[in-house]
């Protein structure tokens, strides 16, 4: 059996998220496996680095799975290619080793939350939340110093009750100002449901004066989702 690993590209917009689920056949998981179902003859399970949610976008989304094939990475590559979506691109295919798993060897993840201040080109307004408000990017950056390192992120997520760890190491967080688009680049171990859209919110309303520096501490100590801001609109969120 071998061990193919992809790089994938997916507009978000229409589906329900990366992971297969019972209530909807409209995964990005779903389709690969039903293209794959026909490649190999048999069914073929493939794990993501990453769970993207309902209208999350991924530019370089990392899988894997396993097959018995003779056809080369590159026909697989083209294979994939013809019958998926046409919003679902594979950019590479390569043989890994027997171990190699997308999820659990993943060493660190980066988001792209991705702001309009102003009206946004018409190319690009399904990938940025329009805002209508400008926001003072300077206080968000001092903010983002105190999310840095490891921390609890319980009340930076959506997580109802879970017995697994919340504690996740922020490595950097990069924001910067161009064109009318504020990018919020985020860099971590991993992220909780719903994490970078509301660490990308609450950073968002201190720039806008809804909050101020103190709430992120707020947030750490309590585990209160309530203190944090608003969760963004998935559609300015992307799996860099």
């Amino acid at each position: 059996m071998k061990n193919y690993k992809l790089k994938i590209q997916y507009d978000g917009t229409r589906y329900n998220g990366w992971q297969r689920q019972g209530n909807t056949k409209n995964t990005i998981q779903e389709r690969f496996e039903n293209v794959l179902l026909r490649m190999c003859g048999k069914p073929i399970e493939i794990f993501a680095s990453g769970r993207t949610d309902a209208g999350v976008h991924a530019n370089g989304q990392i899988a894997n799975f396993k097959c018995q094939t003779d056809m080369s990475c590159v026909e697989i590559k083209d294979y994939l290619n013809q019958y998926l979506p046409e919003d679902v691109v594979v950019t590479s295919v390569e043989e890994v080793g027997e171990r190699f798993h997308s999820r659990l060897n993943a060493v660190s993840k980066t988001y792209e939350y991705r702001i309009a201040v102003t009206k946004p080109d018409v190319f690009i307004r399904k990938y940025v939340f329009a805002a209508n408000q400008v926001p003072d990017v300077d206080k968000m950056q001092n903010a983002a110093k105190l999310i840095l390192g490891t921390h609890d992120f319980k009340g930076f997520s959506s997580v109802k009750r879970t017995k697994k760890s919340t504690v996740r190491t922020i490595n950097f967080i990069d924001i910067s100002d161009k064109d009318g688009i504020i990018s919020i680049k985020i860099n971590g171990s991993g992220f909780l449901y719903n994490m970078v859209r509301i660490i990308s919110g609450t950073l968002f309303e201190i720039g806008t004066g809804k909050l101020d520096e103190t709430a992120i501490t707020r947030v750490f100590e309590e585990k209160k989702r309530e203190n944090a801001g608003a969760t963004l609109p998935a559609c300015g969120l992307t799996l860099m």
